[in-house]
């Protein structure tokens, strides 16, 4: 299993809106380097869910990806704020992944808590300048995001938000 965060703007779709739909597609990824991040993802791994763009910033829940990466179909919409002219259906260039929600976090794990774990000094998402939507945690990582607001890994198996 590898552990993944993966950003998103609650004003557009947070993690309540995860609960709410019980199952989501990641779409509309459009930076090489974090679709090849979901192009790693497979049915299992887990995902911190970041809200950026928010006041404060920092972790609401962790997810489940439930379907490994596939085609993302939002980029052959010209309707869609994600299209992309290039991609065509027998070679397109952008993926996915679906996820569901697995736990809630009792509080936002904010950047600055995060920042302040040992665990984190060196994950691009502490660093300035990062704007990645996709990127790999260590199962450290993990586990003291997890800490840090009182959850356990073993608490994970057996909840569902």
């Amino acid at each position: 299993m590898l552990y993944w965060l993966l950003k998103s703007e609650p004003d557009v779709f947070g993690y309540p809106d995860l609960v709410r739909v019980g199952k989501e597609p990641w779409n509309g990824v459009r930076n090489y380097l974090a679709r090849n991040y979901l192009r790693q993802m497979v049915a299992g791994d887990l995902c911190l869910i970041y809200h950026s763009n928010a006041k404060p910033n920092g972790v609401a829940g962790v997810a489940r990806v439930v379907r490994a990466a596939y085609t993302d179909n939002l980029q052959f919409d010209p309707e869609s704020a994600y299209f992309d002219p290039k991609g065509l259906p027998d070679n397109p260039r952008w993926s996915m992944v679906d996820v569901s929600p697995v736990l809630a976090f009792p509080t936002l794990l904010t950047l600055d808590a995060l920042r302040g774990l040992l665990e984190w000094a060196d994950s691009p998402l502490t660093q300035k300048g990062t704007r990645l939507s996709v990127i790999p945690v260590t199962a450290e990582q993990f586990r003291a995001a997890l800490e840090a607001v009182g959850l356990e890994l073993e608490q994970l198996s057996a909840a569902s938000t």
